[in-house]
């Protein structure tokens, strides 16, 4: 008989058998924020180097924790793990906001101090994914396993957050941030997180390859490059251009102050109301013949014949048209 699921059994027993889903209601993991980050270009680098970058990483992110007086999100860090060119835990989803701002910031500036001075050493640029789901988290192996971590590290590998490092400055930019919707709507929409709504870009996350799209938000706290002229900068950013609006248009200089100019060709163009006749110069190429002119308008094809007509056009006339030339 198979000791299968029998918590009695010896040491060579099977794992514990769990139910299986939807077969009865259990019990929801606690919810807690992801924080997982990624090194650029980890894989070009020699081998002799992935040691170090693996050990610098949790370091820096020691650092910047405690730069950011942020101390207790890493001392309480919940089922923490490298990944080898990365590193990823969990915290109490209450500090989100603050993971958020101030500290993505901190560890941009934390990072472009350790380029600075990275002279003969391996120089670090970092992806981050923040996500906020439920997790197990019973102080056991193999917990903080679950689909929010799951979707932190698709994030982490999807398309616009890795454009962000790409297409900017490897000297300035050193963070590219991507944030689940969920982490974005509660805590940076909920107003809990000290950066306005405005300074994330909503982006599409997809992953090549892979059966991944999500509604995503992207922060960068130091753009640079092509970033400087999309919404994802963190500081001084520039308005996104309408749906629709070519860029050089929407850049050109606005028209001079002064009277407007409007042309109409062959037309009138009435802005109000209008009390008695109206004046028209039009510029026409080639003759026109056999034309009417009536109430300011030219009708049929060819040269108009007759006198030059000022004043209301089209109106009765009494006496002598052109009396006012003699």
């Amino acid at each position: 008989m198979s000791d299968f699921g029998n918590p009695t059994a010896g040491a060579g027993r099977l794992p514990e058998a769990t139910a299986q889903p939807f077969s009865r209601s259990r019990r929801l993991p606690p919810y807690r924020g992801i924080v997982a980050v990624d090194a650029k270009g980890f894989t070009g680098h020699p081998a002799i180097e992935h040691g170090e970058i693996s050990r610098a990483i949790p370091e820096l992110l020691e650092e910047s924790f405690l730069r950011a007086d942020l101390a207790e999100v890493w001392d309480d860090r919940r089922f923490p793990a490298s990944t080898g060119d990365g590193y990823v835990f969990g915290c109490d989803p209450e500090w989100m906001p603050f993971v958020i701002h101030p500290w993505l910031n901190t560890l941009q500036e934390t990072l472009e101090e350790f380029n600075l001075h990275a002279s003969g050493t391996v120089g670090m640029r970092l992806r981050v994914g923040l996500n906020i789901g439920p997790l197990s988290d019973r102080g056991r192996d193999f917990d903080g396993n679950g689909t929010a971590r799951n979707d932190t590290h698709r994030l982490l590998d999807s398309r616009p957050v890795k454009d962000a490092l790409a297409t900017s400055r490897a000297s300035v930019t050193h963070v590219a941030a991507i944030l689940s919707d969920r982490c974005y709507q509660d805590a940076v929409l909920g107003g809990y997180t000290g950066r306005h709504p405005d300074r994330f870009l909503e982006v599409s996350a997809t992953v090549e390859g892979k059966p991944f799209e999500q509604r995503a938000w992207l922060f960068v706290p130091s753009p640079s490059g092509d970033l400087l002229g999309n919404r994802a900068a963190g500081d001084e950013q520039a308005e996104p251009t309408p749906p629709g609006v070519d860029r050089e248009v929407a850049a050109a200089p606005p028209a001079r102050s002064g009277r407007p100019m409007v042309q109409a060709d062959r037309s009138n163009v009435n802005s109000g109301t209008v009390h008695g006749g109206q004046n028209v110069t039009n510029v026409l190429r080639g003759p026109v013949s056999g034309g009417v002119v009536q109430g300011g308008s030219v009708r049929g094809i060819g040269s108009v014949g007759g006198d030059y007509i000022e004043g209301n056009k089209g109106d009765t006339v009494h006496g002598d048209k052109n009396g006012y030339r003699r």
